[in-house]
């Protein structure tokens, strides 16, 4: 059997973060093989160390590797450009808006500040750009599916709870930033929040109602 599809199954049971208990008889029917063949498979998935298993009473535990979740990641890649192409960048269009004032607080706080600077490369002015975009452009986003995002996981503090989020990586007038888009948002689909390291309204000198161009970068692109 193709090695990506047992991993596959394995990742969708939660085996790329967590140990997983699963016996071979179990496993056979996500795999629609016999329960031996299904033991023989997991044996040959840890000896090519795309898993590590620990045999336990009623079956074993098992997490994937990074070689395990690297050959995934690169399935997925594939599957990307099947799908998506290598086309051009996806270009959005809308007008510069008033936010309600949050992303300040929500930007500043330090868990946020530590995952935008290591996995964006920047750490943000504490403010967001709030853009409203034109209606092709929200018929277009739906094409975000093929952008594969930057995910920035929620905490929390003594306080209250900070929900995770997705950053898609952008440029506005060559300007390195990123679309935020909170797992939980009262904001319409419509409406954008872009968070960069210098305060754009000022960088670029927007006011309310200019339009800008917003261009999201392919991976590939991103990565070169």
């Amino acid at each position: 059997m193709y090695v990506a599809e047992p991993l596959k199954k394995l990742a969708l049971l939660g085996a790329t973060k967590n140990l997983i208990k699963i016996s071979s008889a179990e496993f056979a029917q996500y795999t629609t093989t016999s329960s031996k063949t299904a033991a023989r498979l997991l044996k040959k998935l840890e000896d090519d160390r795309y898993i590590e298993r620990r045999l336990v009473p009623g079956g074993q535990k098992i997490i994937l590797t990074c070689n395990g979740i690297e050959l995934l990641r690169k399935e997925y890649d594939e599957y990307q450009r099947i799908f998506c192409g290598d086309g051009e960048d996806i270009e959005l269009y809308g007008q510069v808006v008033a936010g309600l004032g949050e992303g300040q607080y929500y930007i500043s706080q330090n868990s946020y500040m530590l995952q935008f600077s290591e996995k964006l490369g920047f750490q943000p002015f504490p403010g967001t750009l709030n853009i409203k975009l034109n209606e092709n452009s929200v018929s277009i986003l739906q094409r975000m599916d093929c952008i594969q995002p930057v995910c920035i996981q929620g905490f929390n503090d003594a306080e209250r709870t900070f929900g995770a989020g997705k950053c898609y990586p952008i440029k506005i007038d060559g300007v390195k930033s990123a679309i935020i888009v909170p797992e939980r948002t009262h904001y319409p689909t419509n409406l954008l929040e872009i968070i960069a390291p210098v305060n754009l309204r000022e960088k670029l000198h927007l006011k309310d109602g200019d339009e800008v161009k917003i261009v999201v970068e392919k991976k590939d692109k991103r990565e070169g």
